[in-house]
């Protein structure tokens, strides 16, 4: 199943800001488009997995504001390297991306995440 297939609303657009994130970082480090880049093509997928079962579903936090941490901690590592090299760097080639981000960014740190609202458990819950 395509990528764009399982995510939708928020959870679509922080996954496209992420990976023009990745995009901007593997040109600058490794001189590769991130579709070629093996490394960079397994952290996106982890990524994807992460949103589409985040527990807070569309209602999502950005990261740094989130109460629960679901990246591994090399991921998480990872993940910070990355947002902190091209995340000032997203304003010239995604302005309106990165605009967005930064507003997300400062709403407010949400309570504990409601039972069963992750994109997974809709997704699986429609199925049936």
């Amino acid at each position: 199943m395509q990528t764009q297939e399982l995510l939708s609303g928020k959870l679509l657009r922080e996954y496209q800001t992420i990976k023009a994130m990745v995009q901007i970082y593997c040109k600058a480090h490794k001189q590769l488009d991130s579709a070629d880049c093996e490394e960079c093509q397994e952290f996106l997928e982890y990524a994807h997995t992460r949103l589409d079962r985040c527990p807070y579903g569309q209602d999502k936090p950005t990261c740094n504001k989130c109460p629960v941490h679901c990246y591994k901690p090399h991921m998480k590592i990872k993940a910070r390297e990355i947002m902190v090299f091209a995340g000032p760097k997203m304003l010239l080639p995604h302005p309106i991306m990165a605009i967005r981000h930064l507003l997300s960014g400062r709403e407010a740190a949400p309570g504990k995440p409601p039972a069963n609202s992750s994109n997974r458990h809709i997704r699986k819950n429609r199925t049936t």
